[in-house]
């Protein structure tokens, strides 16, 4: 098994033999080769390049497991390019794309698996930091060098901990690797990387230009994401209609829900949901939503564990208040309390608030200050890596979220 995965170790070996593997089966599924099935044959592989190309771009994030990747992204690949050549009118096979589909997915499944300890990131450390910490997360191999360092030792990248006293050898030891263009990774960036979140205990020692987003793809990111809305609406527009009218039967009051929060630079907006509970006594106080449980409606509970009382925030996202992936927006009483708890909290306002996040994928709802102040962690993550990849990896992980009800309240 071993030289077989040693093989398959190599990308371009993998998926030259992946291609072929596919292309083989559909010539033995399809004898007789009509022009339909021999330009699906063609789709085919172009669909498995661009799966080949996406997948590791997702998987940047040491957090991610590309194997639960593998079949949202083969999906979404062949129903767009389905949908592309429907439109344009090519002749095609269904059932070849199907197969090629399939065959494409259990390709990149099973060689996933005997890949996987080849895909671990294998990096050499000076010992002036925790590298137990970092073996224990188990999806990087951290190995202790011994000195006196030698250059030719570091077969991938090299960690240390930047903010500690580094001998003069062990600096000049740094600076040769930088020289040999062996990456230095800062044993910090490592741990954010594996956990996901930013270590605010260390913010004010990073530079807090990281932490501003690329203005070039918030541009992009605000067109892709309100062409996704248009587009699905067709889809969307009839399950508000019926949420509408479920909501009304169910309980007096308005079937929506509008409150304001508080949006990119503190300014303050007005946030539309549906309503999932009896209507708000006036003058109230402002509690979060594990506090009102005995107040959520039986359409209520359907409804929010599908995330389905978030689709008027479209309107939101075209109004350019909010963006489909960003920081959930907090009450403005929340804010105000957590400014004064929790440092770095408004750093979050550097981006537009969205419907759907990093921090609501990994680590589900916050309710109280200390789970807050994890929340903010898993924000500035998504804040400092801002970027189109980390987008379609949440897009990814709510859609998993919307299935299993993952910090529904």
């Amino acid at each position: 098994m071993k030289p077989i995965q040693k093989l398959l170790s190599n990308s371009y070996i993998c998926h030259f033999i992946g291609i072929f593997f596919v292309v083989s089966m559909l010539n033995v599924l399809f004898p007789f080769k009509p022009e339909t099935v021999v330009n699906s044959i063609w789709i085919t592989s172009g669909c498995y390049l661009i799966s080949a190309i996406v997948l590791p771009k997702i998987s940047t994030y040491l957090l991610v497991e590309r194997k639960y990747y593998i079949l949202p992204v083969v999906t979404t690949v062949f129903v767009i390019a389905m949908s592309l050549v429907f439109l344009t009118r090519v002749d095609y096979s269904r059932s070849a794309l199907i197969y090629g589909g399939s065959f494409s997915f259990l390709w990149f499944y099973v060689t996933s698996l005997l890949r996987q300890e080849s895909q671990r990131l294998v990096l050499f450390a000076i010992p002036n930091f925790d590298i137990k910490g970092l073996n224990k997360k188990g999806k990087v191999r951290v190995i202790e060098l011994r000195q006196p360092y030698n250059i030719t030792d570091v077969k991938g990248g090299l960690v240390v901990d930047l903010h500690r006293n580094l001998t003069p050898e062990s600096e000049k030891f740094i600076a040769d690797c930088s020289l040999a263009d062996i990456s230095v990774f800062h044993a910090e960036s490592i741990k954010e990387m594996l956990e996901g979140k930013v270590q605010t205990q260390h913010l004010s020692e990073n530079a807090i230009g990281t932490l501003l987003p690329n203005p070039l793809y918030m541009t992009f990111k605000r067109f892709w994401e309100s062409l996704i809305i248009i587009a699905s609406f067709p889809i969307t527009l009839p399950i508000m209609a019926i949420t509408a009218i479920l909501i009304k039967l169910e309980n007096p009051g308005p079937a929506m829900f509008i409150q304001e929060r508080v949006g990119q630079g503190g300014k303050v907006f007005r946030i539309y949901k549906f309503r999932s509970m009896t209507v708000k006594e006036a003058g109230s106080e402002d509690k979060f939503a594990t506090q009102e449980q005995a107040r959520v409606t039986k359409v209520g509970k359907i409804i929010r564990k599908v995330r389905i009382d978030e689709l008027p925030q479209f309107f939101n996202v075209l109004k350019g208040d909010m963006s489909l992936i960003g920081p959930r927006p907090e009450q403005d009483s929340f804010v105000k309390q957590f400014e004064q708890e929790i440092p770095f909290y408004g750093y979050r306002h550097m981006v537009k608030p969205g419907i759907t996040g990093w921090a609501q994928v990994v680590q589900g709802y916050a309710d109280d200050t200390e789970s807050t102040t994890e929340k903010l962690a898993f924000d500035l993550y998504y804040i400092k890596n801002l970027s189109f990849w980390l987008d379609v990896n949440i897009v990814f992980k709510t859609i998993r979220t919307m299935l299993t009800g993952f910090g529904a309240k």
